[in-house]
């Protein structure tokens, strides 16, 4: 990977024309909070194994106000969550409960299934509660959608990072160059959140057959296209640079494809039949299948 410093826009002839599809996140609301959905859209099902992206924020919940995802289940994905800002307490099925907090990755690879909930931390309790951050859902390959259930959190001094003129990158999960995220993917994937100066450039890496490029904050030119917040850019394969003409976030997902997936509420599998079954046991109440979560017992998200 490598940048470079300039004040014009970088327009080589070899990155240009490399965007397959513009897609612009959609507005939806989730329990008093605004969110942008990227993926899964109409134009675009998934990217590499990733197969949701929802970006939240930045807004601020008042005093009295509070994120409260209660208990809901998943089966055959894994979930990524990651933070710009604010704290989220993370329980679940496994018993996990911890906060996550700005920098650090909480991976939850649901397997055959798993129940947690989201909810503001307890020591935000009657303050202003700062939310800004990325949850993406990536679908687990065949062989792996009725494995054992674990969660992973990795706080934000082992999540290896980098920094150039007028660049800096984080390494969610995946491989870039030399670097491997200590993320436990059951799959080829990446995840790098850049931050660029204005009038920065980067070479974007191009070692995964699919990719995406989403604009978080600012404004960059990639592969002959201009996107700001809120967008995102599904590249061609090979060498695209993304230059930055004011200050911007981005983040690059994507990896090798796993294979059509189906999609429902929470459930995503390979199968329709799988998430059918889900379904069932869910709205049955079946804990063998979808147990408690410990210390937030008394809620649960109904079956739509």
């Amino acid at each position: 990977m490598t940048w470079r410093s300039s004040h014009e826009p970088v327009c080589d002839k070899d990155t240009e024309g490399r965007v397959q599809l513009r897609i612009d996140g959609r507005p939806r609301n989730l329990g008093g909070f605004d969110v942008r959905r990227v993926l899964p859209s109409a134009k675009r099902r998934m990217v590499g194994p990733f197969v949701f992206l929802d970006h939240f924020g930045p807004a601020t919940l008042g005093p009295d106000q509070a994120m409260d995802v209660r208990p809901h289940p998943h089966i055959h994905l894994a979930t990524i969550s990651y933070l710009f800002e604010g704290g989220v307490m993370h329980r679940d099925s496994l018993g996990s409960a911890l906060e996550i907090e700005p920098g650090a990755v909480n991976w939850m690879h649901a397997g055959r299934g798993i129940v947690h909930s989201e909810r503001s931390p307890e020591r935000l309790e009657g303050k202003p509660k700062p939310m800004h951050g990325l949850q993406a859902w990536v679908a687990l390959p065949d062989d792996a959608q009725d494995s054992d259930p674990f969660f992973q959190h990795v706080p934000a001094t082992e999540i290896p990072k980098g920094a150039g003129e007028g660049v800096s990158w984080t390494l969610v999960a995946g491989t870039l160059g030399d670097h491997a995220s200590p993320v436990r993917a059951a799959s080829e994937l990446l995840y790098v959140v850049y931050e660029l100066e204005a009038g920065a450039t980067v070479e974007l890496p191009d070692h995964v057959s699919e990719r995406a490029l989403y604009v978080v904050s600012g404004a960059v030119h990639c592969g002959g296209e201009d996107a700001s917040t809120g967008t995102m850019l599904v590249l061609e394969p090979g060498p695209v640079s993304a230059h930055a003409t004011e200050s911007a976030v981005l983040a690059l997902v994507g990896g090798e494809p796993v294979g059509q997936r189906h999609i429902e509420w929470n459930f995503v599998s390979s199968t329709k039949e799988a998430i059918e079954e889900a379904k069932r046991q869910w709205r049955e109440d079946d804990v063998s299948r979808f147990p408690k979560v410990p210390g937030d017992e008394d809620e649960r998200i109904p079956l739509p």
